[in-house]
């Protein structure tokens, strides 16, 4: 490198050479010195030359990916100007800790000749540390940092002298104008923030520093406890307790080697107490906060940009799913409105919007694609829009914001969440997947706030009950029964067992636990449930009145047809006398009499009930109403009962054409008919054709219900079934191998579904010619047979 000439001295620089008097400094290496330069009577400067104290290197500290990133980004300037680079992410996943180790590094290596850290938590700081750096190389004190400032500034353009300036904790970018470093070819900036403003980055390369990953997090205890093992037991579950966060897991570890603990200790102390009381005595690596109090500047500043908007809205995050809440969910009528209830302005979906961004900004949220769901604790922050993004919070952020979330507002918070996802819930859901992560973000928010949604005064908040409806209406039969069983747990506790919304716990307990194949339960709980209703509600009560008619129908699932069809007489008699003929729940009524008739033995007979309904139908609800249309259905499917596969065939394709017109082609009564369209098409004596029909359902079926849907998986049957019947008796044997797998995994060993795969796959085995595996099949569906 060539000297160049000090501003302001006309003293030239000399290059550090390596062959004058050395010093080990405070960094542990040897620096050469150059010739003494005085300028007006001040010490001179030696070169190599620091400003400002570098944070020391953590104890136990990995490398990680982030010092990758920025190791490359580097390299990647080459011998060009680069601008900088910024250090973005969450307070506490160890930015700053990042910014120093490169600093370390490069100070050890030579690569730099003046290093300058400012902590840059305000202009005036980064006024006061430049000024300071101007005089050092300069040997020019102004009076003015301001004036200093711009002296620093001139030399560093003008310098060929490498340099390195840290900007450490930039609070505010505003604090910067008029003070970034130039953009020469010697040398470089590093910003290390929680902010991710346009203006930061703009010409800047992003580095997003992220949690730990798992395996880190455990390397990282191990590093710090692992000098007495026992003390790691639960090491990796207190890691993910912690959400991976470095500055937490460094305190948590200090915390356990001052009071003698475990990781497991540790954890059961985490559930007993707040945050706040896990603070270790003294805080290690020098930190300045603990982990309770490193997000508290970030939420001011968030609620300062938006009038507060900011941390009502992480209020309600933080009773959410921190992997994935709904970006729409904020801009909800029923949060806007809530804003606008505790704030002292007017907020509309715009101003929750931008509240939201603020939150984002100061990297207290991300924001990713819906489909992008990463680890729990590993936000990414792939560009997304709000509208169509998910938002994540960290899991011990949320934390802080509950425990310090006032008494008095808690239950608002509470139910204003619940009240904004049973506004975004679709009146739809095509498949399992389209309203998941409204089920996940309900059943957090009720293990938060179970409290508060369950009042003696009111009823449960509805959307309790809706996310059990959906997981059982889109195939998840058996967790729809878990989640009402451990409702009822609930519901009982909160209401007592005579409430009614804890009945209503009961009643879908008990269709649940039907429908994952326990039939008799089913009966048996729905009688116990009658009993009940009609003490506390009576019998012309609505809901004892569709007790009975659930109470009717499992006893036919059971096994009994012909007592559901006469309960659903007598029940019938009842409804006509306390709704009378034309109301929906008694044509339901006559539906399932009509049915259960036709399972009695009365095939004709359920056919003619049909007919008649059918007409009261049509002139009550008109030819389009989903109930027109499903005893339309109903009507073809007792015709082919009745010895008419072919006129149930043809009745089949024409409500075939009107469900696709009323309802489109991927609704689920749509592909149940294409069902039975294929169905009685193979009874009226096309095999093959019936087999080709199912195989293109079964497409449709996967992309829109999903494999494990009860739909997909009575598919997949009836393919295997047709393909036997239409000359393969391999292929359908093998398929049923295949469906057996899957219905013993979805829906258990006994269920009746998994019974009836048994049977059918022992029966092709045979008629493939495997008698030895069909004499195993239909042995062990006697032995899983029910009782």
């Amino acid at each position: 490198m060539t000297g160049s000439a000090v501003p302001g001295t006309g003293v030239a620089d000399h290059p550090t050479t390596g062959h004058g008097t050395t010093a080990r400094d405070v960094y542990g290496i040897v620096a050469g010195s150059i010739g003494s330069v005085t300028v007006s009577g001040r010490t001179p400067v030696r070169w190599p030359h620091r400003v400002g104290v570098v944070p020391p290197i953590a104890a136990g500290r990995l490398r990680r990916s982030a010092d990758v990133a920025l190791d490359a980004a580097f390299v990647a300037g080459g011998g060009a100007a680069v601008v900088g680079q910024v250090l973005s992410g969450l307070g506490g996943v160890g930015k700053t800790q990042l910014a120093a180790g490169l600093a370390h590094a490069w100070w050890q290596q030579q690569r730099v000749e003046l290093l300058v850290w400012v902590t840059a938590t305000s202009r005036t700081a980064v006024l006061a540390r430049y000024a300071q750096t101007a005089t050092d190389v300069t040997g020019v004190e102004d009076p003015d940092p301001e004036q200093g400032a711009e002296r620093l500034l001139a030399w560093l353009a003008s310098t060929d002298r490498r340099w390195l300036i840290v900007l450490d904790d930039l609070t505010d970018p505003a604090d910067l104008r008029g003070l970034w470093p130039p953009v020469t070819g010697s040398g470089r900036t590093v910003v290390t923030a929680r902010r991710r403003d346009a203006a930061l980055l703009a010409g800047r390369a992003l580095i997003n520093v992220d949690l730990f990953t798992p395996a880190e997090a455990v390397a990282y205890l191990q590093g710090k406890l692992g000098d007495r093992p026992h003390r790691l037991d639960q090491a990796a579950e207190l890691a993910e307790d912690l959400g991976w966060l470095p500055l937490a897991l460094a305190q948590a570890a200090a915390y356990i080697i001052d009071q003698d603990l475990t990781c497991a200790d540790y954890r059961r102390r985490l559930t007993r107490r707040r945050l706040h009381a896990m603070r270790p005595n003294v805080l290690p690596d020098d930190q300045k906060t603990a982990v309770a109090d490193t997000w508290a500047l970030s939420i001011d500043l968030a609620d300062a940009a938006t009038t507060g908007t900011a941390g009502l809205l992480l209020q309600l995050a933080a009773l959410l799913d921190p992997n994935g809440i709904p970006a729409q969910l904020f801009t909800t009528t029923a949060v806007t409105a809530y804003c606008t209830s505790r704030g002292p302005v007017s907020v509309d979906a715009e101003d929750a919007h931008d509240a939201l961004r603020a939150l984002r900004r100061l990297s207290l949220v991300s924001i990713a694609p819906p489909a992008d769901t990463p680890a729990a604790g590993h936000p990414s922050d792939t560009p997304a829009t709000i509208d169509a993004g998910m938002v994540r919070v960290h899991a011990l952020l949320q934390r802080v914001v509950r425990e310090s979330t006032p008494a008095e507002y808690q239950h608002s918070v509470a139910v204003t969440a619940a009240d904004a996802i049973a506004e975004l819930w679709p009146s739809h859901e095509p498949d399992a997947t389209a309203a998941q992560p409204l089920r996940a973000n309900t059943i957090i928010l009720h293990q938060h706030t179970g409290r508060h949604l369950w009042t003696t005064t009111e009823d449960a908040h509805p959307v309790l009950f809706r996310t059990g409806a959906s997981l059982g209406n889109t195939g998840l039969v058996t967790a729809a029964r878990d989640y009402y069983q451990h409702l009822h747990s609930i519901a009982a506790d909160h209401l007592g067992p005579d409430h009614p919304d804890t009945l209503a716990t009961r009643y879908h307990l008990a269709a649940w636990r039907g429908e994952a194949g326990d039939l008799a339960g089913a009966a048996t709980a729905f009688t116990q449930l009658l009993d009940d209703r009609l003490r506390v509600l009576g019998p012309d009560h609505p809901d004892t009145l569709a007790t009975r008619h659930n109470l009717a129908r499992w006893r036919g699932h059971a096994g009994d047809p012909a007592g559901a069809a006469t309960a659903f007489t007598q029940l019938l008699d009842d409804r006509l006398r306390v709704l009378g003929p034309d109301h929906p729940d008694t044509l339901t009524t006559r539906s399932n009499l009509a049915r259960w008739r036709g399972e009695a033995g009365d095939l004709a007979g359920a056919a003619t009930a049909f007919t008649q309904l059918l007409d009261d139908r049509l002139r009550v609800l008109g030819p389009d109403h989903p109930d027109t249309l499903a005893t339309r259905s109903n009507l073809a499917r007792w015709r082919g009962e009745a010895g008419d596969p072919a006129g149930a065939a043809t009745a089949f394709a024409q409500l075939l054409d009107d469900h696709l017109r009323v309802l489109g082609p991927d609704h689920p009564e749509t592909l149940t008919t294409r069902h039975y369209l294929a169905s009685w098409r193979g009874h009226a004596g096309d095999p093959a054709g019936a087999a080709t029909a199912f195989e293109q359902l079964l497409d449709d079926s996967l992309r829109v219900l999903g494999p494990d849907h009860w739909a997909t998986l009575n598919t997949r049957h009836n393919l295997a079934y047709w393909w036997g019947h239409a000359g393969d008796p391999a292929g359908a044997a093998k398929a049923f191998e295949r469906l057996l797998d899957d219905y013993v995994r979805v829906l258990g060993p006994d269920h009746p579904e998994t019974l009836t795969t048994r049977h059918n796959l022992a029966d092709w085995r045979e008629k493939a010619g495997n008698p030895a595996g069909a004499a195993t099949s239909s042995s062990r569906a006697c032995r899983h047979s029910p009782d």
